[in-house]
């Protein structure tokens, strides 16, 4: 830190304090550079008055004012950030006493102290440094970043994904103790198949081994899976309706009162093959006529057959088999919890990764709709066992569970869509009520615009990457802090990995440097030029089919 007589020669002086911003004028900037390491747009500076307070802030834009005898002074203008007082940082920088004096660059240590005392040493969580100076880590509190609701947002090529795996990463290898497994539970829905390289123990499910059941839907996710919702046809919904539960309550072990309670919306087994059978009976039903012996076409004679039609081709189309193959009627409800917590017996896991990118589209709505709304009822019901046994439990879930949706804009869209209408209502509720359950969201998505803002807006930690589109731009900027200053306004211009830390989570606002992740998702580049240039390759058409009609 440069002494009195290094102050008095860089003569810096506070000419003018606002409530968001403090002009500086320096005689000569680059003895001012001297005191301390080179300034630019973004780095620190210190501003001490009478009462040992000291106001840290940083620089948002430099400017040269050439006076009349040839003479320059420059002018800096800064963001304050809070005040070093008694060597512990607070927000906010109003209770600074006028005149202020004595301006310099902060110092290493300044802004060590910021950031090193923010967090207890026990709840402090790392995966980012001070973009401006890499030797500063930039801790968030791990219980404010991981019980609220976390968004990474950015454009292609910010660095969206490895931040994503950093987190996770650092997230699943912090331990309190002398075991292999903490008790971190996260789940990926992995859209694009690019995590499986970075969490090479994850308990990995995909099209080839991912069953869930069918007769789990509710009615709701029922209806929009089964039929066709924008035709609004009364006569498919009813049959619909009373084929499941008939089929419910023939092959239920309940007493006659408990199968009279079966409904749509209860989790037991029916059989989609009896449904269809029941639905082709009715399509072609002829019922005893006026006279004895004749008979004529029922009601529904003829009026179900688009419906038909539309559950043949969902039963007997293959892609299909994870949710409507015989695997799927027989699958417990224990197996399916087990599997998605990353509970089986063959691999316990503290992150399970489900790779949708074989899941077809038209079913990805009500796949994503159905393993989040599992998870949400899990955090719901283990909170009301743990109550019931401990009437003072303070803890409500003791396993909570972080659900990340990797380009949530695919299944979470800002639309009215009845195909969506399942997955927004499920993860919808997670954002607003799961973090009561233990159950908690981050959302990570290169168009922020297109999401659900009801349930972007109830997250509470924002990593804020690279953004290129106006429309994400000003919707972010719409999300964050009116305080943010001129740091919001960089997010162009980020360097790859590069981002916007804000949040309950933070002590304050910082543009950081993300650490690199080890190992690596599979989210590279392909290097076109460089392969363009080698031998021309055969490939292998046979397999490529067999494949694609697998």
């Amino acid at each position: 830190m440069a002494d009195e007589t290094t102050a008095d020669a860089l003569n810096a002086q506070v000419v003018a304090v606002f409530p968001d911003k403090v002009r500086i004028v320096v005689d000569k900037l680059e003895d001012f550079k001297l005191a301390e390491e080179s300034l630019c747009v973004g780095s620190y500076i210190r501003i001490a008055d009478n009462e040992n307070a000291i106001l840290i802030a940083i620089i948002e834009n430099f400017e040269i004012v050439v006076r009349d005898d040839g003479t320059r002074n420059h002018i800096i203008e800064a963001f304050p950030l809070g005040v070093l007082r008694g060597g512990k940082f607070e927000r906010g920088g109003d209770s600074l006493a006028i005149p202020p004096k004595d301006v310099k660059p902060a110092t290493i240590e300044d802004i060590n102290r910021i950031y090193s005392e923010s967090v207890k040493v026990d709840e402090r969580f790392c995966f980012s440094r001070l973009s401006s100076n890499l030797d500063v880590q930039v801790p968030v509190n791990g219980n404010k970043f991981f019980n609220k609701h976390i968004a990474i947002v950015g454009s292609t090529g910010s660095g969206k994904s490895h931040t994503l795996a950093t987190i996770i990463q650092g997230a699943v290898a912090e331990k309190t103790g002398d075991f292999s497994l903490n008790n971190s539970h996260v789940i990926i829905f992995d859209i694009h198949s690019e995590y499986r390289s970075a969490f090479p123990d994850a308990n990995f499910l995909d099209i080839s081994n991912l069953t869930l059941p069918y007769w789990m839907l509710n009615g709701e996710e029922l209806e929009e899976f089964f039929l066709d919702t924008e035709a609004n046809d009364h006569n498919q919904r009813n049959v619909f309706k009373e084929a499941i539960i008939q089929d419910r309550r023939a092959t239920s072990n309940g007493t006659d009162v408990e199968k009279q309670r079966i409904h749509l919306d209860s989790p037991l087994p029916f059989n989609i093959a009896t449904v269809l059978e029941y639905a082709k009976g009715k399509n072609t039903e002829m019922v005893p006529g006026a006279k004895p012996g004749d008979t004529k076409q029922g009601s529904l004679f003829g009026k179900l057959t688009n419906f038909v039609s539309r559950l043949e081709n969902k039963v007997n189309d293959r892609r299909l088999d994870f949710f409507l193959g015989t695997k799927s009627r027989e699958v417990t409800f224990e197996d399916t919890l087990r599997t998605l917590l990353g509970y089986s017996a063959a691999n316990k896991s503290n992150i399970t990764v489900i790779d949708l990118s074989g899941v077809p589209f038209e079913v990805l709505s009500i796949t994503v709709s159905l393993i989040s709304r599992l998870i949400f009822e899990y955090g719901y019901v283990y909170k009301r066992l743990r109550c019931a046994k401990d009437p003072n439990e303070k803890v409500s879930n003791d396993v909570p569970i972080l659900l990340v949706y990797e380009e949530a804009h695919k299944y979470v869209p800002n639309s009215e869509l009845s195909k969506y209408r399942s997955s927004k209502t499920s993860i919808e509720r997670i954002a607003k009520e799961g973090r009561k359950y233990g159950v908690t969201l981050l959302l990570a998505s290169q168009r922020p615009s297109e999401i659900s803002e009801t349930i972007f807006s109830q997250c509470n930690n924002f990593i804020a990457m690279r953004l290129t589109n106006p429309v994400d731009q000003s919707y972010v900027k719409k999300l964050l802090p009116d305080s943010l200053g001129s740091l919001i306004d960089k997010m162009t211009s980020f360097r790859q990995g590069e981002a916007l830390l804000v949040g309950e989570s933070v002590v304050l606002p910082s543009i950081v440097q993300i650490v690199q992740c080890d190992p690596t998702p599979s989210s590279n580049d392909i290097a076109y030029w460089e392969l363009w240039k080698e031998e021309w390759k055969d490939m292998d058409i046979a397999g490529i089919k067999a494949e694609w009609y697998r």
